[in-house]
């Protein structure tokens, strides 16, 4: 029963914002108002430059993995798991410390999945960096690797309920993506 505890705790160490964080600590406008306006770390980037936007994108994965990997050395059973991944998630999306008002959630979705497993963790961001390498386009890099990472849980691990959570997360990476997925369709994303 303690175990399910976990599932609150990483929704919400999932609502602590990195982009916005980092952008008060370092002086820089918010992020919610600035550029994209999206709090992320491509957003951030834009404001802050790579320093901000790496520590940006570092904060968002850790928030992720780290509810994870606790639950993984809890061994809590796989309904559980997929909870704690959901949850960590969700709170990335809809953050309660911020009005509900969240990133897309690429870089929480790879801690998440490197704290299920290393492996899940390496194909989605190789998946990740090899169409960057190619397309120059961080949210085409980021689809694809949304729509692949379920594939991948599948092969990895087997059917299991993070497979179900995979699929759910690949959707809403996607939804999350819409207005990006509007620029690629009329050859307007940067």
């Amino acid at each position: 029963m303690i175990e399910w505890l976990l599932v609150p705790l990483a929704y919400l160490l999932g609502s602590i914002s990195s982009a916005i964080l980092v952008c008060r600590i370092m002086g820089l406008a918010d992020p919610r108002e600035q550029g994209s306006g999206n709090p992320g770390a491509t957003n951030v980037m834009r404001i802050g430059g790579k320093k901000a936007a790496g520590i940006t994108l570092l904060g968002d994965m850790l928030k992720g993995l780290i509810p994870v990997l606790i639950a993984q050395a809890l061994q809590v059973e796989p309904l559980i798991l997929a909870a704690v991944v959901f949850a960590a998630f969700i709170g990335h999306l809809y953050p309660v410390f911020f009005n509900f008002a969240g990133g897309k959630g690429v870089a929480t979705s790879f801690g998440v999945f490197l704290g299920v497993h290393w492996m899940l963790g390496l194909v989605i961001l190789a998946t990740w960096f090899i169409v960057y390498k190619l397309s120059k386009i961080s949210s085409v890099s980021a689809l694809v690797a949304a729509l692949l990472s379920p594939v991948y849980a599948y092969f990895i691990l087997g059917l299991q309920p993070v497979v179900y959570v995979a699929a759910l997360i690949s959707v809403m990476l996607i939804w999350r993506h819409k207005e990006n997925i509007q620029r690629l369709l009329a050859k307007e994303e940067k």
